[in-house]
C-alpha cells in the first residue's frame, strides 16, 4: 500500500476550510488581547474583500474605511496599477537580492522620491517605518558624533527599541527601559529646545509636522525656527513623514507647508508601499550618507536584509506613478479641505464637540465637556472610569449602524483620527458626515442604545484596571 500523494499547497482552498477560525487563531497563537479587545467593542466583523476606500462583508453589505490601515492605504485597496506593476516584476522573475549586484528598480525609486526632496541627495530602503526611523537616529548619531536624540512630547515615530527612545507615550515604553539618550520637549517650545541644544551633546531633533497622536500641527514657523536652532547647534532636524507623506495632508510631504523648511533627514513609508509590499525610506542629505558609509569597510554598516527588494520597489514606483496621473495631491487637499470644512460647522451644532482640525486628509474630531447638566453627568462618569472612553463610543455606533470604519487617536484622547484613503471623494464626505451627525444627534439626545454601550465599556477599563 503506497502512502497518500501530498496535496500540493493551495491558497485559496487553505482559506475556505479554515478562514472561520481567524478569532480563534489569534487568539491561541498571536496577541490574545487583540480578538479580545474586538470583541469587547464589537469590532469582531469578518470582511471578505476590499477595493479603495470600501470593505464588503459576507452578506455584501459595504463598510466605508476612514482609516486605511493606519494610513498605508493611501490608494486604497488592490489599486489596479500597483497590483499589475507587482504580477509583472513576479513574471519578470529578476535575480532579485543578491547582495552583490546593483538591481535598477531600488536606483529609479530613489530617483524618483527625490524629485520631492530636491534638497536631498540619498535614500535608504528598508521595511517599515520605525525602520526609517532608526535608520535616521543611527545616521544623525554617527553624523554629528553625538548621543541625545530630542523628540516631541505625545510623538510616536515606531515601536522598536531605538524609535521607542523617541516615543512621547509612557505607556508604550514603560517596561522596555534603558532606551537610548533622549530628551522630550513640547511641540512648538522653541525656548525649551535652545535650552538643550546649549548642553551640546543633541545630534537631532525629530519631529512629526502633524502629530499622529491627537492630530496636532506644528505651530506656524515653529519647524523652521527649530531648523536654524538646530543647524546653529550643529545637529540635525529629522521629519517623520511616515504618517504624514506622500501626499497625506494635501502636500506631498507636510513640512512643505511651511517655506523653507529642509530636514536633513526624512522617513517615510506607509502609503508608499501601495497598500501591499511593506516598504520604508531615509532619505537625506550627501554629507550624512557619505559620513556614515565612509569606506568599503564600511559598505554594510547599516543595511536591512529585505531592503530594496524587487516587490517592494515596483509597488514604490507604481504608487508614485498614480500619485501624479490620478492627481492625488491635489484630491487630498480638496476632499480634506470639504470634509474638515463640513466637521467644523457641526461645532457649534453639538456641546459635546469641542473643535475639529488637521490639514488634507488628516483630520482630529475632538471632544470636550458639555455644559448642560445631564450631558456632563454622563461625560463625568465616563472620565471618571477612562479618559477616552466617549471617542470610542462614537466609533463603535459610527462601525455597528453605519458601517464606517474610524479610531480614537489615542489612549487617553477624547480625539477621533480619520486618515481615510487619499482617493475618497464628496461621496464619502457626505456618508460619513451624516453618520457622524446621526451619532451625535443620539448621544445629546441621550441615546439608550449608545450609553448603554458605554456602561459596557466602563466595566472594561474598571476590569482593565
Amino acid at each position: 500500500m503506497t502512502a497518500a500523494e501530498p496535496k500540493p499547497f493551495d491558497l485559496a482552498t487553505l482559506l475556505a476550510e479554515r478562514s472561520a477560525e481567524r478569532y480563534d487563531l489569534h487568539a491561541k497563537y498571536l496577541n490574545h488581547q487583540l480578538p479580545r479587545m474586538l470583541h469587547t467593542i464589537g469590532f469582531d466583523k469578518v470582511y471578505e474583500r476590499a477595493e479603495g476606500a470600501y470593505f464588503w462583508d459576507s452578506e455584501g453589505a459595504d463598510y466605508l474605511d476612514m482609516l486605511a490601515g493606519f494610513g498605508v492605504m493611501g490608494l486604497g485597496r488592490h489599486h489596479p496599477v500597483v497590483r499589475k506593476a507587482l504580477h509583472d516584476v513576479l513574471d519578470a522573475g529578476l535575480a532579485d537580492l543578491t547582495r552583490f549586484d546593483c538591481q535598477p528598480l531600488p536606483g529609479l525609486l530613489a530617483e524618483k522620491l527625490l524629485t520631492y526632496t530636491p534638497h536631498l541627495d540619498r535614500v535608504f530602503f528598508g521595511n517599515s517605518g520605525t525602520e526609517a526611523v532608526e535608520t535616521a537616529l543611527k545616521f544623525a548619531r554617527y553624523a554629528t558624533g553625538k548621543p541625545r536624540v530630542l523628540y516631541c512630547s505625545h510623538a510616536f515615530h515606531g515601536l522598536t527599541t531605538g524609535s521607542l527612545s523617541v516615543n512621547g507615550e509612557d505607556g508604550f515604553r514603560d517596561g522596555f527601559s534603558p532606551l537610548l539618550p533622549d530628551t522630550a520637549v513640547e511641540l512648538g517650545d522653541l525656548e525649551a529646545l535652545e535650552r538643550e541644544l546649549k548642553r551640546g551633546d543633541v545630534a537631532a531633533l525629530i519631529v512629526e509636522p502633524i502629530q499622529g497622536k491627537g492630530v496636532h500641527a506644528a505651530p506656524p514657523g515653529y519647524l523652521r525656527a527649530a531648523q536654524e536652532l538646530l543647524h546653529r547647534h550643529k545637529a540635525l532636524l529629522i521629519a517623520d513623514e511616515v504618517q504624514t507623506g506622500i501626499g497625506r495632508t494635501g502636500d506631498f510631504f507636510a513640512y512643505g507647508h511651511e517655506e523653507g523648511v529642509e530636514p536633513d533627514l526624512v522617513c517615510v513609508a506607509k502609503a508608499l508601499s501601495g497598500g501591499y509590499v511593506p516598504v520604508g525610506a531615509t532619505i537625506g542629505k550627501d554629507w550624512i550618507f557619505k559620513k556614515v558609509y565612509s569606506s568599503m569597510d564600511r559598505v554594510l554598516v547599516h543595511s536591512a536584509s529585505f531592503g530594496a527588494n524587487a516587490q517592494a520597489m515596483a509597488a514604490g514606483l507604481a504608487t508614485l506613478s498614480v500619485m501624479e496621473d490620478e492627481q492625488i495631491v491635489a484630491n487630498a487637499r480638496r476632499t480634506g479641505d470639504l470634509l474638515r470644512t463640513r466637521l467644523a460647522a457641526l461645532v457649534d451644532r453639538y456641546e459635546l464637540l469641542h473643535e475639529v482640525r488637521g490639514r488634507g486628509l488628516m483630520i482630529g474630531i475632538e471632544f470636550g465637556r458639555p455644559k448642560s447638566l445631564g450631558l456632563r453627568g454622563r461625560w463625568t462618569m465616563l472620565q471618571a472610569a477612562r479618559k477616552g472612553l466617549f471617542a470610542q463610543m462614537v466609533v463603535v455606533p459610527l462601525l455597528q449602524r453605519h458601517r464606517i470604519l474610524t479610531q480614537v487617536s489615542g489612549d487617553h484622547m477624547e480625539v477621533i483620527k480619520l486618515i481615510p484613503p487619499l482617493v475618497i471623494g464628496e461621496r464619502e464626505v457626505d456618508r460619513f458626515v451624516e453618520a457622524f451627525t446621526a451619532v451625535m444627534d443620539d448621544a445629546h439626545a441621550g441615546g439608550s442604545l449608545m450609553w448603554e454601550f458605554s456602561r459596557t465599556l466602563v466595566k472594561q477599563a474598571v476590569a482593565n484596571r
